[in-house]
Order: structure tokens, then C-alpha cells, then sequence
């Protein structure tokens, strides 16, 4: 089992984490027929085959840049080829008509009872199970709504759509061209993350290392701000070498955190959470003891 840094554990017991959920967590899903939502790479090769005719000879390039998990470069000449509309209506048929349903995983991040969480990933499934788990009281804003921040000093728990939603494509991110747009026309929203990355502990769970922005943002914090606690970065043993990791922590201020995966179905990460839950209700019990908030 994991063996959970105290600073961790505090953060979660204290409200002062950002829990950041990617697709690897969104993976655990299915839908009443058995089927899971695809990753990005299968998805973008899905899109591909389902538009062959409308591709034509760009195939073998898109699938060199994919093979190459150039997927943001990948994407925006799919994109380019196919139109924002059809490419969203890809979209809609992947991540939002199967009507997955929340697993475990998602339950046991919400008993974590973290104010705040961010996701990248488009699908609805963990704001569907919150809102579930909280009878509609949690708070869903996207990174391009003008009123969001004024949820991060209420009471309210709030998740954040950074990549936006399935529900308004034309807004999803999934391009460089994307990124940039959007840094330009929505830099609150990224002054917002700056600020968050300064005074809250960062959880990364089912993620890549390779997102753009908050690859930009902490390294911008890391070398800006030197001597702050480290954000965490959870997953699967071997999946990053060690050299990796001493440059993660080098250049990003992240501290990997590894669990074993045996089953190749990253059931351990579930039970870890589960232990991790145990850990941080004792931990709010004792700082409510000692009324040390």
C-alpha cells in the first residue's frame, strides 16, 4: 500500500487540495453494455477510421503523429480536415450518448470531501456522481465561465471543467490552436490556476504528464517561487522511470507517488484511495480535537 505524505494527508484533512482527475480515472467507466470510455489516442484513431473518406491520404501522417503521442498535433489536423462541427459530434458519440455510469473510484474521490477539483477530462461522470453523492449542491463551472471565481471563496464545492465540456464542443480544448485561443481570450481563468497552484497541494490522479498548460504553470511557480511544498503526481509503478521523476520533481515541483499494478487494471489505486480516506477523516478528527484548523 501507499504510504501517504503527512503533508498530503493535511492538505486533504484542511481543504487545501486541488484534486486533478484525468481520463485514466474516467476510464474505470462503463455504461450499462459493458463499454468504457476511450482514451485519447483511441479516440482520435477512432475518429480516423470513421472518417476515412473525408481524410483520404492524411491517414498515415495523423497515425505516424499518434504512434508518436503528438496527439495535440494529431488532433488539430483532424480537426482541420473534418470541421470543429463533425468533429464534436465524434465527441458527443464517445464521451456523452453511451451514458456511462460513475464506478467506485469516483464515490471514494468524492468521500475524499475536497472543495475543489479540476479535470480536463470533457465527459460528465464525476460531476454526475457528485452531484449525485451531494443532492445537486455541488457547483460545475467551466474554464470560459466569466463567474467562476467567485466560487473559490464560498462555501460551495466546486468542480472545474478545464478543458471545458461534451455539451458545448465548439468549446472543448483538444488543439494547440485550442490552448493558445484560449490562454489569450480566457487568461483569468489561468491566472486562477496560477494562484491555486501557490496556495493549494495538487493532486494529480489518472493522468499524462504531458498537459500543456499545467506543465507551464508549474514549472512558471516551481523556478518563480522557490522552497514551496511539493504537488503530488499518483500512478503506476514503472510508468515513470526514475531519472523522470527526479526531473519531474526538479523542474515541476511534483513528487511521484507510485502503487502497484499487478492486476493491470489499476485496482490498487482504488483501494489506496479507499486507505487514503480512513487517513484523512482520522486526521480531521484529531485537528477537530485539537481545534487546530
Amino acid at each position: 500500500m501507499i504510504e501517504w505524505p503527512e503533508k498530503l494527508v493535511d492538505s486533504i484533512a484542511r481543504r487545501r487540495s486541488v484534486l486533478f482527475l484525468g481520463s485514466g480515472i474516467s476510464a474505470n467507466s462503463e455504461n450499462v453494455s459493458g463499454k468504457k470510455p476511450a482514451t485519447w489516442d483511441a479516440f482520435l484513431r477512432q475518429v480516423v477510421n470513421h472518417q476515412k473518406a473525408k481524410i483520404g491520404d492524411h491517414e498515415r501522417e495523423i497515425i505516424e503523429l499518434l504512434n508518436d503521442k503528438k496527439f495535440l498535433i494529431a488532433c488539430e489536423l483532424i480537426v482541420d480536415i473534418i470541421g470543429q462541427t463533425e468533429f464534436g459530434e465524434e465527441a458527443q458519440e464517445e464521451f456523452r450518448r453511451p451514458r456511462y455510469l460513475p464506478a467506485d473510484i469516483h464515490k471514494v474521490i468524492y468521500g475524499l470531501d475536497s472543495k475543489l477539483v479540476i479535470t480536463p477530462n470533457v465527459d460528465k461522470i464525476y460531476e454526475e456522481c457528485a452531484t449525485t453523492e451531494s443532492h445537486s449542491s455541488v457547483v460545475v463551472k467551466k474554464y470560459y465561465d466569466s463567474d467562476l471565481a467567485k466560487y473559490l471563496r464560498t462555501n460551495d464545492y466546486l468542480i472545474i471543467k478545464a478543458h471545458g465540456t461534451v455539451d458545448e464542443t465548439s468549446k472543448m480544448i483538444f488543439t494547440h490552436k485550442q490552448y493558445s485561443n484560449a490562454r489569450c481570450n480566457y487568461a483569468s481563468f489561468y491566472k486562477l490556476i496560477d494562484s491555486l497552484i501557490l496556495t493549494h497541494t495538487f493532486i494529480f490522479l489518472g493522468c499524462g504528464i504531458d498537459d500543456p498548460d499545467i506543465e507551464l504553470t508549474l514549472e512558471n511557480a516551481n523556478f518563480l517561487y522557490e522552497g514551496c511544498p511539493p504537488h503530488y503526481f499518483v500512478t503506476a509503478e514503472d510508468s515513470i522511470s526514475e531519472s523522470m521523476q527526479k526531473i519531474l520533481l526538479a523542474n515541476r515541483n511534483l513528487e511521484v507517488i507510485t502503487y502497484e499494478n499487478a492486476s493491470g487494471h489499476h485496482k490498487e489505486l482504488l483501494d489506496n484511495l479507499r486507505e487514503l480516506a480512513h487517513i484523512v477523516d482520522d486526521k480531521r478528527n484529531e485537528l477537530s480535537a485539537t481545534s487546530t484548523w
